[in-house]
């Protein structure tokens, strides 16, 4: 009889141990990540510190070798390509120190920028070639859209 009085504690007292280290190993649920996006940029770094004459307007893709988005992202906002409308490719690997510098956390990130440098538009992830040309069509002329908010367009939200 003892034995079986003793092997019920031995049974309880596990029971109880693994509760507590079950409870202890319980992880909480993951924040949502917020990603970060630059509210400004360096003009120096969008025309090379040179004394070029910069555009109005410069588009700047962050990107990434190994992002399949990014492409994609880059060739719809080539076609803005203008006198006016000035595109940029920043890949991570041959430009790391920038997405460093503006803690550029997630590809494909395109920011809309004026000739000061300050961030209009932004769009993080995939983009469709009619969202981002009216963005940036709306930025650059407001007149040519009602509220300023487009669809895809992340500054809105």
């Amino acid at each position: 009889m003892t034995s079986l009085f003793v092997a019920v504690a031995i049974v309880v007292v596990v029971g109880v141990a693994a509760l507590i280290l079950r409870r202890r190993q319980l992880v909480d649920v993951p924040t949502q990540k917020e990603w970060t996006v630059p509210a400004q940029i360096d003009p120096a770094d969008l025309h090379g510190g040179g004394e070029i004459p910069s555009p109005s307007w410069s588009i700047a893709v962050f990107t990434s070798a190994s992002c399949h988005v990014c492409a994609d992202v880059v060739s719809k906002a080539r076609v803005l390509q203008s006198s006016q409308v000035n595109v940029l490719e920043f890949e991570y690997g041959a430009h790391r120190s920038l997405h460093d510098k503006y803690r550029i956390d997630a590809v494909p990130t395109l920011v809309v920028v004026d000739s000061e440098g300050v961030v209009r538009r932004h769009f993080l992830g995939p983009v469709t070639a009619t969202d981002l040309w009216a963005a940036v069509a709306q930025t650059r002329d407001p007149a040519t859209g009602s509220d300023g908010n487009t669809a895809g367009d992340c500054s809105s939200r």
